[in-house]
């Protein structure tokens, strides 16, 4: 069953028109509940179990991460595997306060299709033909928590696996960071079996594709910067990044037509936050200039072949990738050019925190 988006452009906006600051305040909400949630979820836990997930906020494992497979990229945390149906509810808790049920579910599915890819593989390796020799496990997604959990205090999260790496960092009650948030989906449409014609992430990529079919033959020459694809999101998973060249097509060469869809393309990636950080990012946004956003495609405009868009302003940047698996695999990136995995934090924030 295709999971169904529900636009909140409209409650976005009216949030946006509030002010920045209104944003800040709103998002002191979801930083109090991730609080809550991460302080009922870390107490939970046994000593050891204390020890696998529980980390300084300081140590070097908070810039560890990756979207790939674990057997390719080791990982430290403690899975689901490892903990029991009270502590599960926990921490998907903790999932559900730092995002959208639109937000949730989809992070859930993501973790669900691992047993979709799983029976694709083993079919393939039956009938003779090349396939990876992964363990794909729903439950193998890795829970982490750094500092102690506060309302007041410096804190962060994440949680990751295959496909999905999501990182919230917490100054003084209020949520500084929550990028990078990295969605993947293989298969980006499952082909056959119970869950044949699903797509996660469709938005992400039908929103894109809709744009690009907006444009006229001048504009599209601007927007299409290879008709290649390339195999990979370029800024892969480096902590740190600078804006990629060439932009593209900016918002201000655009009709306001296709403004409104190159917003869409923007708030399928907000949207799978909770409504308050969409809003604070979109708020940002607007305060960095909508004018200055550009929209840049790559590869083969048709649904089914390889191809990949980038969508950047001046203070953030949106990439994604459908290569790989004959254009059946998606990834799909939301990075902040500063502050990521809460980086770069003021002098005076880290000396509140214990080492």
């Amino acid at each position: 069953m295709q999971l169904v988006r529900n636009p909140r452009l409209v409650l976005l906006a009216a949030c946006i028109a509030a002010g920045l600051t209104g944003a800040l305040v709103a998002a002191e909400r979801t930083s109090s509940a991730m609080a809550n949630a991460a302080t009922a979820f870390v107490n939970s836990l046994s000593p050891e179990q204390r020890q696998q997930g529980v980390f300084p906020f300081n140590s070097d494992e908070r810039l560890h991460w990756n979207f790939i497979p674990s057997e390719a990229f080791p990982r430290n945390g403690l899975t689901v595997k490892d903990m029991s149906e009270a502590q599960r509810k926990l921490a998907h808790d903790l999932l559900k306060a730092g995002l959208s049920q639109h937000g949730y579910l989809t992070a859930a599915a993501i973790m669900d299709l691992e047993t979709v890819l799983g029976d694709l593989e083993q079919r393939a390796r039956n009938a003779g033909q090349q396939a990876e020799e992964m363990r794909r496990d729903p439950v193998r997604y890795y829970f982490s928590v750094f500092g102690v959990p506060s309302t007041k205090q410096t804190w962060a999260w994440r949680v990751e696996g295959h496909h999905v790496s999501l990182h919230f960092t917490v100054v003084n009650g209020s949520l500084v960071a929550s990028t990078p948030s990295f969605f993947g989906s293989n298969p980006a449409e499952v082909p056959d079996g119970p869950k044949k014609g699903t797509r996660i992430l469709a938005a992400e990529e039908d929103t894109a594709r809709a744009l690009l079919m907006a444009l006229d033959a001048t504009q599209r020459t601007k927007a299409v910067i290879n008709v290649a694809a390339p195999n990979e999101i370029a800024t892969t998973n480096k902590v740190d990044i600078n804006p990629l060249s060439p932009v593209g097509i900016s918002a201000d060469s655009l009709t306001s037509s296709q403004r409104e869809l190159l917003m869409r393309v923007v708030e399928a990636y907000t949207s799978f936050m909770a409504d308050d950080i969409a809003a604070d990012r979109l708020a940002k946004l607007r305060k960095a200039g909508l004018e200055k956003i550009a929209f840049a495609w790559a590869g083969e405009p048709e649904r089914g072949k390889k191809h990949y868009y980038r969508v950047q302003g001046s203070t953030f940047l949106i990439e994604y990738d459908n290569t790989q698996n004959n254009g059946n695999h998606i990834h799909s990136i939301r990075r902040d050019f500063n502050g990521g995995c809460g980086r770069d934090l003021p002098p005076e924030h880290l000396k509140a925190v214990a080492h």
